[in-house]
């Protein structure tokens, strides 16, 4: 029932490194903006999917400096989004796999959370 009824996904990172998190998602990963504020800056992921940075000085709930939080995000190709993002200055781990076929790698964000990239072994050739 719950499935039918959420319409957009958004997630919110309360960061202590407000300024330099948000540069990190708009400037490094390119990030479109799709509303912003002073403290509160939301970027598109998807045509219904969302991901905020507030500055936890002006929030009522604190940063937990990245942990046990991973954003988990199915790309296209693996080779690529890595490739690209090392073009960019970036530092991703190595592509690696899971038991289960998927490969993947991570990268962190300046308030140390983990961005999982990952691509579907049924899409490798």
């Amino acid at each position: 029932m719950m499935k039918q009824m959420i319409k957009n996904t958004n997630t919110i990172l309360y960061c202590s490194q407000w300024e330099e998190t948000v540069r990190f998602y708009r400037d490094r990963l390119k990030l479109s903006v799709h509303f912003s504020t002073d403290w509160f800056v939301e970027f598109s992921l998807h045509e219904s999917s969302w991901l905020s940075i507030a500055d936890e000085k002006r929030a009522s709930i604190k940063t937990s400096y990245g942990k046990g939080i991973t954003l988990s995000w199915e790309v296209g190709w693996i080779e690529s989004a890595w490739a690209e993002l090392q073009k960019s200055g970036l530092e991703p781990t190595a592509i690696q796999s899971h038991p289960w076929g998927a490969r993947y790698f991570f990268l962190f964000d300046p308030e140390g959370h983990r961005i999982e990239f990952w691509q579907s072994s049924a899409k490798i050739p």
